[in-house]
């Protein structure tokens, strides 16, 4: 994933899956400048451009899933443009929990090996699909959805673009079970028992 070659054609994906999004119907609100700046911050092409990805070139091996990400928080000069992207990177066997965007929904690009995603609408129905290199999928907004490299032993990369320069992701596993919501709550609503529901929780409480 490393090489040359391969940095050469994932910025190209990269830029063709940013263009996408642009031809699509914009989430966030118009704005009547050209740009939003930050007060006190120097405006010139520095501001525009993010070189957060660059250490993705050179990372090492994985050892789960991993997003890095191109929003609002991470590069400022995407407040009011509308746009946002992620590069999603999968060991094998591991996946991108169940989670939803509230505010865009999500169009994938797999750059290399396999992925099995899917979503589910609002009548509880599920569309899974197995996703081979060069295949697009999009998730609606607002509809949970996963991602999940069902391989033994390769990696996975995609790029996912957002129509929303501040997506915003709720994650089910952390929102249930790494907040405040009570035991008792949480095991009627599962239908097991509080000790079911401490043990979830242990283990996906943050890492000391």
């Amino acid at each position: 994933m490393a090489s040359n070659t391969f940095a050469v054609k994932f910025f190209s994906l990269l830029i063709f899956s940013f263009a996408i999004m642009k031809m699509a119907i914009a989430g966030d609100p118009d704005i009547i400048f050209d740009f939003i700046a930050p007060p006190n911050t120097t405006i010139d092409e520095n501001f525009f451009t993010f070189t957060g990805m660059r250490s993705l070139i050179t990372a090492g091996p994985l050892t789960g899933f991993k997003v890095s990400k191109a929003a609002l928080t991470e590069f400022p000069a995407l407040n009011g443009q509308s746009v946002s992207i992620a590069v999603l990177e999968f060991a094998a066997g591991s996946t991108n929990p169940p989670h939803t965007h509230p505010r865009s929904a999500e169009l994938l690009f797999l750059i290399d090996g396999t992925l099995q995603v899917g979503f589910i609408d609002t009548t509880n129905k599920l569309f899974n699909q197995t996703l081979q290199t060069g295949d697009i999928f999009v998730f609606p907004k607002g509809l949970v959805h996963f991602q999940f490299n069902p391989a033994a032993q390769a990696p996975a990369l995609a790029i996912s673009a957002f129509g929303s320069a501040n997506a915003g992701t709720v994650s089910l596993p952390n929102t249930l079970f790494n907040t405040s919501i009570d035991d008792n709550v949480l095991a009627l609503s599962f239908k097991t028992d509080i000790a079911t529901i401490q043990h979830l929780k242990a283990g996906l409480a943050p890492k000391p």
